[in-house]
């Protein structure tokens, strides 16, 4: 029965394709965005490879997984279809002509939309639990539907899981079939709302990756919130928006932004029309969220009048018009933050009072830097200030936090690792010709000489591993944390391709790979991350995380070391270091909770299916809560008392934090693009880490242990070097 249903589905789905909205068609300027980008990347990537047969095939490759990553959607026909391409793709690009990705997204539209027609189809259907089917999570790896009928299959089990899942928490089967009705109506609305401009992004980008994993092409919004990301503030009026049912619905309000010192606009408010000043509003209601974002965003002490449905009206029918004045807004939940940890003491450890600094990214307001004002937002400037407060605090000794730093400006990372050393080499950039050039601090100044241990973990990347790095190779702190860092060794340059194209409209710019970096040591970074002194469990150590795990990543090489000195701050006390943290890890029952969780993991990774049996479900389910009631009621029992700590910002302050001047270009050293986060913009309400951390925090713990024994263990840095001779790689 349920086969013949599908077959009389598809039938009508190949038949409905002729009433699809008609293609998309490239914008008039990407035949000289195209043509620019693949010039520049023939002479100016580091690579200096030309586009050939071989790199037009990864091309072709890097765009179906950005469309269809989970391959979920194309058939195998299609595949064998777009290899026509192959032959001509690399001079149709390279004269700019970027049809052949407007076909490919023509045939990928008509796939989503069958794909939704097919899964709410399913949704009418009855649905047992008491089988042995499982399905497979991720289908990455796996071979494209062979044809319709497989591909139907693979969405019958899709929709049969989402359900599960909905009955599993418990929610009445009529409600399920509503909330996933417009789970998958947001799917299609989010392909629907692609424009000409988003399909050419995702189209260059792909271009980009068949060079290596860390070029981008960043469209005018892409850019735009580049440029947030790394100044840490933007001109609007704070409000964080999620779309929900066609509306731009407000998700929060950032602290001390317009809108929450307005005291109007409400969480849960929805917007159906924007007027800038005195202009007739603009009609909202099912408008991409993004350009719903950039018409509210806009110049400082302009207007902007929304008219929102409020949250608190019974009648959706009611309208409200409420006029902000747009201001700077600081999204200072990206900003570097402190806080004193007062360690208690212990049978074989006396009380400490400690120090630790999350640093999120290496972020800097590079057009204020460049005019020479040094009060400006930079990452290296609210650490110095935060070390400042910590010192006034007395701390024995300082934790760098950079497990969630995936990156960001070269220069800063340099500037850091100054605050920490006197003068001295930190980073070599080898570009094309091998020419290599040492990065140094010149700066004699130190802003903290006393203990310091840099946290990190697999996300660490770039600009993080090059000051863990240097930190290392100085012996000036002990790196601890997961079983190594990301492994990105490359530089970008940042290129805004209008100085090329004057007259063409926001085309946007490169992010290119131009140069690799390698410790002072010699070694590089690339493919083999920094590893710590001192490891720990850690869940991301068994999944595919990092850049060898990413498609075309540069090969690991090496250079010569740069002289350097090593302050010696560990008096040869690395081994009992280790010993001392090793015995803490294996007795304390929160790492023995974190062991439990890896290899349970590491099982179902191994399996990689998932159970559509109810009943096994519920059992898993069960022993889940068992599990967490066992371990939250042992937390509750224990006489340890736990850890106070006191927070710190780097609000306002008068302090002189010096600031080093960047070169001509930004360059960037990130594993992923940065990202504003806290005001006018998307919020994901489907984003969910699948690395969730603890309810406590066992890492952060042991480090704190460790800085304690390398207080105790040694004495602080003088800044005088014991050794003026490389250290090994």
């Amino acid at each position: 029965m349920w086969t013949k249903r599908v077959v009389c589905l598809i039938a009508w789905l190949m038949a409905a394709t002729v009433s699809l909205a008609a293609a998309l068609q490239p914008p008039p300027e990407s035949a000289a965005v195209a043509g620019l980008a693949i010039k520049l990347f023939e002479h100016a990537h580091y690579s200096h490879h030309n586009l050939d047969a071989e790199s037009a095939s990864r091309f072709l490759a890097r765009y179906i997984e950005a469309l269809d990553y989970n391959r979920l959607f194309f058939l195998q026909s299609d595949l064998k279809e777009f290899d026509n391409h192959l032959a001509t793709l690399a001079d149709q690009t390279r004269a700019g002509d970027v049809q052949p990705g407007f076909d490919i997204f023509a045939r990928y539209r008509e796939r989503v939309e069958q794909a939704v027609a097919l899964a709410k189809d399913c949704l009418k259907q009855p649905m047992k639990f008491d089988g042995n089917e499982t399905i497979l999570i991720d289908r990455s790896k796996t071979p494209w539907p062979a044809n319709e009928a497989e591909r139907a299959k693979l969405w019958h089990e899709r929709v049969k899981y989402d359900l599960l899942q909905e009955s599993l928490n418990k929610t009445k089967p009529d409600e399920a079939i509503r909330v996933l009705t417009r789970r998958y109506d947001r799917m299609l609305r989010s392909m629907r709302e692609m424009d000409a401009g988003d399909v050419l992004e995702v189209y260059l980008n792909a271009l980009c990756h068949a060079y290596d994993p860390h070029s981008d092409y960043l469209g005018a919004s892409q850019l735009k919130d580049f440029e947030i990301g790394m100044r840490l503030s933007l001109f609007g009026i704070g409000a964080v928006l999620r779309s929900e049912d066609g509306y731009a619905k407000i998700v929060s309000l950032v602290p001390g932004g317009p809108a929450d010192l307005d005291k109007r606009l409400k969480p849960n408010d929805r917007i159906v029309a924007v007027g800038e000043g005195d202009q007739p509003p603009v009609d909202v209601v099912d408008m991409k969220l993004t350009k719903v974002v950039e018409h509210i965003r806009g110049a400082k002490g302009t207007k902007v009048k929304l008219t929102v449905i409020p949250a608190s009206a019974a009648d959706s029918s009611v309208r409200k018009v409420i006029t902000i004045v747009r201001d700077e807004v600081k999204l200072t939940e990206q900003q570097a933050k402190a806080k004193v940890v007062e360690l208690p003491a212990t049978n074989d450890a006396p009380a400490k009072r400690l120090g630790v600094i999350d640093l999120p990214s290496f972020y800097a307001d590079t057009e204020k830097i460049r005019n020479g004002d040094n009060n400006c937002t930079s990452s290296t400037r609210d650490v110095g200030i935060l070390i400042q407060k910590l010192k006034a605090q007395k701390v024995d000794g300082i934790v760098l936090d950079l497990r969630r730093n995936g990156g960001g400006l070269l220069d800063e990372a340099v500037a850091l690792a100054g605050l920490f050393i006197k003068e001295g080499p930190i980073v070599q950039i080898k570009d094309p010709r091998d020419r290599i050039q040492v990065l140094r601090d010149e700066d004699p100044d130190v802003a903290y000489s006393g203990p310091l241990v840099v946290l990190v973990s697999h996300v660490s990347a770039s600009a993080s591993e090059i000051f863990a790095a240097a930190m290392q190779d100085y012996g000036r702190a002990l790196v601890v944390g997961d079983s190594k860092t990301f492994g990105k060794g490359t530089v970008q340059t940042m290129l805004a391709l209008s100085a090329w194209l004057q007259d063409a409209p926001n085309p946007g710019a490169l992010k290119l790979t131009t140069q690799k970096f390698y410790r002072v040591a010699g070694g590089s970074t690339q493919n083999r991350g920094v590893i710590p002194d001192i490891t720990m469990p850690s869940l991301y150590d068994i999944r595919d995380i990092g850049e060898s795990s990413l498609n075309n990543a540069m090969p690991y090489d090496e250079v010569q070391p740069s002289p350097h000195l090593n302050f010696g701050a560990f008096n040869g006390k690395l081994t009992e270091l280790r010993q001392r943290s090793m015995i803490r890890v294996a007795t304390e029952r929160e790492f023995t909770y974190l062991n439990e969780d890896i290899a349970r993991l590491k099982q179902q990774l191994k399996e990689g299916t998932v159970s559509l049996n109810k009943a096994k479900r519920l059992e898993e389910k069960k022993a889940t809560a068992d599990r967490d009631a066992a371990r939250k009621k042992e937390r509750h029992a224990r006489t340890v008392p736990e850890l106070k700590f006191t927070d710190i910002a780097v609000g306002a302050t008068n302090a002189v934090v010096s600031v080093t001047p960047l070169r001509t270009a930004p360059t960037v050293a990130t594993a992923a693009k940065p990202a504003a986060h806290d005001a006018d913009i998307t919020d994901d309400p489907d984003a969910e880490s699948d690395t969730k951390e603890p309810a406590t925090d066992p890492i952060l713990n042991e480090s704190l242990a460790v800085l304690r024994d390398l207080v105790v263990l040694t004495s602080p840095p003088s800044g005088t070097a014991v050794a003026a001779t490389p250290t090994p790689k």
